[in-house]
């Protein structure tokens, strides 16, 4: 019997997962129709229960592979699977400049980072993971308001303590961000279930060791790896662990070629698109089975 455990999408809402012996008995009272969109490991996208060859009859496993495109069963068949990310230099040029200029004036930020955080995921390749969308609201970015008014009124105070609590108020705004979004992504319209478990500590300890390694000239880069592992680990709700497999001398160079090249501004977008397209093609899906027996 497959261990391979189900999804299934009922009032808007993604269920599961559930192991293939509960999915079996929902089938069979009814919960899931012919008509109820499901999902499994291996599968391309969302489909109709009944659309899936012996699905309702019960051949579950041999269904499984076939809408996989002849992909093993096993844990084993799905190895490493590299993420991909394709930025147009056009799209990179002008979201960028209204995400600066909103940044400047405040008011509009919330909308400007909801449309950038769509269009950045619009532009990311998972495998297994068709269409992958941002369900993200504006709204839900309303408390930036707050923090930013704070910001503003700590900056015109020559306080130490206070400039200190405001750098550790963003840290805070940033970790939440990276939460929000884990948390928004979507495939073919359904949510992934993903969310980051890092804790505030673990991030603020990772940010400050990166400030203190720039001291070293060089060995923040290595900092930095460290770091996009730690909270790779930290991504849940997948039986698919995130892995950044690039090492510090590499994100050094290519940090470095990119910074080089963004000094003459016009080769901004595209030395923007190579060191992004460098980070997803590091950042590969591994079966968490697989990654605890290695």
């Amino acid at each position: 019997m497959s261990d391979r455990s189900w999804f299934f999408a009922s009032d808007g809402k993604q269920h599961g997962p559930y192991p293939e012996t509960e999915f079996r008995n929902a089938i069979a009272n009814g919960t899931i129709s012919g008509d109820t969109l499901v999902w499994t490991e291996g599968m391309a996208s969302w489909q109709k229960a009944g659309e899936i060859p012996g699905l309702m009859s019960g051949g579950l496993r041999a269904a499984t592979v076939s809408q996989a495109g002849g992909s093993s069963a096993t844990h084993g068949g799905y190895g490493s699977a590299p993420i991909s990310v394709e930025l147009g230099i056009w799209d990179f040029t002008w979201r960028s400049l209204v995400l600066l200029f909103s940044l400047l004036f405040v008011i509009p930020l919330p909308w400007a980072l909801l449309m950038y955080c769509r269009w950045i995921v619009s532009c990311t390749r998972v495998p297994q993971r068709p269409n992958l969308g941002f369900s993200g609201r504006a709204v839900d970015l309303m408390w930036f308001y707050a923090a930013a008014l704070l910001f503003i009124a700590v900056s015109w105070s020559q306080s130490e303590a206070l400039n200190l609590a405001v750098n550790v108020a963003q840290l805070v705004l940033y970790w939440l961000l990276i939460k929000w979004f884990m948390a928004n992504l979507t495939s073919n319209g359904q949510p992934l279930g993903l969310s980051f478990q890092g804790s505030f500590w673990g991030f603020l300890g990772w940010s400050l060791l990166s400030v203190i390694a720039i001291i070293t000239i060089v060995g923040w880069a290595w900092v930095y790896v460290a770091q996009l592992r730690w909270m790779c680990r930290h991504i849940e709700g997948t039986r698919r662990a995130v892995v950044f497999n690039g090492t510090g001398l590499e994100f050094l160079w290519r940090a470095l070629v990119t910074a080089l090249g963004s000094l003459f501004i016009i080769p901004i977008p595209w030395m923007y698109r190579w060191f992004t397209g460098w980070l997803g093609s590091q950042t590969v899906l591994v079966d968490r089975a697989a990654l605890g027996n290695a």
